[in-house]
């Protein structure tokens, strides 16, 4: 267990606290620990890369507290009102679609690696910022709903094109074209 995985793992368990002070209202609380879980997101892939302690198992379960972190985040906070049920359905949807896509290449015999691209790097910062807006709105009210509608477009407009993105890799995978 190294110290990336570690950090991944506190990541992870940190998801239902964030869930509770939610839920309970406890706004500023639930404000931190996204705030400190996104940031342990960035510190444990530079820590994994810089003491070049990449392993299978971080490599299978950093995305996986990502996904639960910000599927629980959008699900909860559409749940609660603070955001648009059809951002919500779009932001988890691009990401069950790439599960399945993944799982249906798997069962084609087809390896397909998910990669970053620069497209769903912006969309993940969209869509972390636009959490940590909403929550810091919340929390300390600071009145924001122009800047938070707007990122709201935003963070919808690059998750249409990182999961088109995706699709495509996809497909090209699926009749057999290798990316240029």
């Amino acid at each position: 267990m190294t110290i990336p995985n570690m950090i991944t793992v506190a990541r992870l368990l940190a998801v239902p606290v964030f869930a509770w002070a939610l839920l309970e209202g406890r706004l500023q609380v639930a404000f931190f620990i996204f705030l400190a879980a996104g940031l342990s997101d960035a510190i444990d892939g530079y820590l994994a890369r810089r003491w070049n302690q990449h392993s299978e198992f971080g490599a299978w379960l950093d995305p996986i507290a990502d996904k639960l972190l910000m599927a629980s985040a959008y699900g909860l906070l559409g749940f609660l009102g603070f955001l648009p049920a059809w951002l919500v359905l779009l932001v988890v949807g691009r990401d069950v679609l790439i599960v399945v896509a993944v799982g249906v290449a798997r069962l084609q015999g087809k390896a397909l690696e998910i990669k970053p691209i620069l497209v769903s790097k912006a969309n993940t910062a969209a869509q972390v910022f636009l959490v940590v807006l909403v929550l810091a709105d919340l929390a300390f009210a600071f009145a924001a709903d122009d800047v938070v509608w707007a990122v709201i477009v935003a963070t919808a407009t690059l998750t249409i094109l990182s999961g088109a993105a995706y699709f495509n890799i996809w497909m090209r995978l699926m009749r057999g074209v290798t990316a240029t």
